[in-house]
């Protein structure tokens, strides 16, 4: 974060200083933490209140690290040295400290856009990517499109909400060229807090689908949902929008300047021909216009992508940031260039392993909705060809209300539909998948159903032999993460720290 003192800080967030003799001079010079663990000279730790801590309980710890300041909602002491007694934190105090954290962070980007346009100041560019599916991957595409064209912040993991989303923001400082953000909503009017907090200056979408339902009501709320990001452009800002989804197309009407489009159908700005597929991973070529588009200019240029990540829905999210990196400069070239050299960077997001005993392992297990399963099952049935036996492990998808169980088993269907050779279903709430599974037909040793994740770590123990290609599969909250990272044998990577 830029530097700022106890008083700045207190102004921001419309708090007071505490004790009341801080010197309000005492300077923020370190990161901005909610984690004591994380806390280091010269942070501010913010004590939030959470479902099974209070930050307040650990803002000591933080001071002890080095933290120089405290963002609460209440006087917190600690023991002083020597048995002295309790010892004030030097606090800043607000009614409300997670909007309090969302405050600090439109003020910190208020004023590095201000100096931004200062003699000398590094032109920051905000780039905003929402979508049911697919948010992270663009962002992590995005990211790594731009950090070879300038210093760039983005979002650890899924950092896309109300906390995740200040604390990328106030990593930021007067070097960030790029500052590129993930946005998440599961109802009405979060995208439009998130967007008065760091107006974009591009904003993304990338599709609208039956994601969080439980939250949103309707596939059309979940629409107007995301319009809210395109409403909530900077002034000046673009809009990139797929032209695949005739729900995200019609939020152009929406967009305060230009809008730019993405997709493979033949009117869009920045397309996909050529498509092919080469051991499961996408190459096309990005035939592109001007973005945003020039009226009267309707030169192209193309360039060659061979993604390295697995699933043709990759495509879309390689457009959806081609097109903003068109949108703040940088040249199709390089674009290309670095689609083809970018990485799945985010855990368990189709991360996949070459294990040394022949078993291939597609760990998605971070995340899943009925859109993204079905895309994940597709791509396990091109990975795995005619030639090696296709296995998905499926849990359940999480927040679809009423449409549980209607979704779950239309999953079941798609699996019998693509020849899928072993599907395992974990948990009783994944429990539709097995039952539609087994109504198309899928009888037998095709598809198993075992109650958690220990019992089907080992059932595939004695199941799983070398040749065969695995998918694991579903909501963060069913926890198959951690079969996820048994079968790669990654470090226990865990799941959210932030919800997405």
């Amino acid at each position: 974060m830029i530097a700022m003192t106890a008083a700045e800080v207190a102004a921001a967030t419309g708090g007071r200083l505490w004790p009341e003799d801080l010197d309000p001079a005492t300077v923020v010079t370190g990161p901005v933490v909610v984690d004591s663990r994380q806390a280091g000279p010269g942070s501010l730790f913010v004590a939030l209140p959470g479902e099974h801590a209070d930050g307040h309980d650990f803002a000591g710890a933080a001071v002890r690290a080095g933290a120089t300041l405290v963002l609460g909602s209440r006087p917190v002491t600690h023991d002083g040295p020597d048995d002295g007694g309790p010892v004030p934190l030097p606090s800043v105090l607000v009614e409300d400290v997670e909007r309090a954290l969302g405050d600090l962070a439109r003020v910190v980007l208020e004023r590095l856009r201000e100096a931004a346009v200062e003699p000398g100041g590094t032109d920051l560019r905000v780039i905003g990517v929402t979508g049911s599916v697919g948010k992270t991957t663009t962002k992590d595409l995005l990211a790594q499109l731009c950090a070879a064209a300038g210093p760039t912040v983005a979002p650890k993991k899924s950092f896309n909400n109300e906390i995740g989303l200040p604390l990328t923001v106030l990593r930021a400082d007067e070097q960030t060229r790029f500052l590129v953000l993930e946005m998440g909503a599961s109802g009405i009017g979060h995208l439009t807090y998130l967007t008065d907090i760091a107006p974009p200056d591009v904003a993304v979408v990338l599709v609208v689908g039956h994601a969080h339902l439980e939250g949103f009501g309707g596939i059309e709320a979940v629409a107007r949902a995301k319009a809210e990001l395109v409403a909530g452009l900077a002034p000046g800002g673009v809009a990139v929008l797929n032209a695949d989804d005739h729900r995200v197309l019609a939020m152009a009407d929406q967009a305060p300047g230009a809008v730019a489009t993405f997709g493979t159908t033949s009117v869009a700005d920045v397309r996909a021909v050529d498509l092919r597929l080469a051991g499961g991973r996408p190459a096309f070529t990005i035939d592109a216009g001007r973005v945003p588009p020039v009226e009267g200019d309707d030169s192209r240029e193309r360039a060659d992508v061979t993604l390295r990540l697995v699933g043709e829905h990759h495509v879309h999210n390689a457009l959806a940031a081609a097109g903003a990196a068109l949108a703040v400069g940088l040249p199709l070239a390089d674009v290309a260039a670095g689609l083809s050299a970018a990485d799945a960077i985010s855990p368990h997001r189709m991360h996949v392993v070459e294990r040394p005993d022949g078993i291939t392992v597609v760990d998605d297990s971070y995340n899943a909705n009925p859109d993204s399963m079905r895309a994940a099952l597709r791509a396990l049935a091109v990975l795995s060809g005619r030639q090696r036996r296709s296995v998905a492990v499926l849990g359940e998808m999480m927040e679809l209300g009423a449409d549980a169980r209607r979704e779950h088993e239309d999953i079941g269907l798609q699996v019998v539909r693509l020849n899928v050779d072993l599907t395992v279903v974990v948990g009783p709430g994944a429990l539709g998948i097995f039952a539609g599974a087994q109504r198309e037909g899928s009888w037998g040793d095709e598809v198993v159903m075992v109650d958690d994740v220990d019992a089907a770590a080992a059932f595939l123990e004695g199941e799983l032999r070398p040749g065969d290609v695995v998918l694991l599969k579903a909501s963060n909250g069913a926890g198959l993460w951690r079969l996820g990272d048994l079968l790669t044998g990654a470090e226990p990577a865990g799941g959210a720290e932030v919800p997405a």
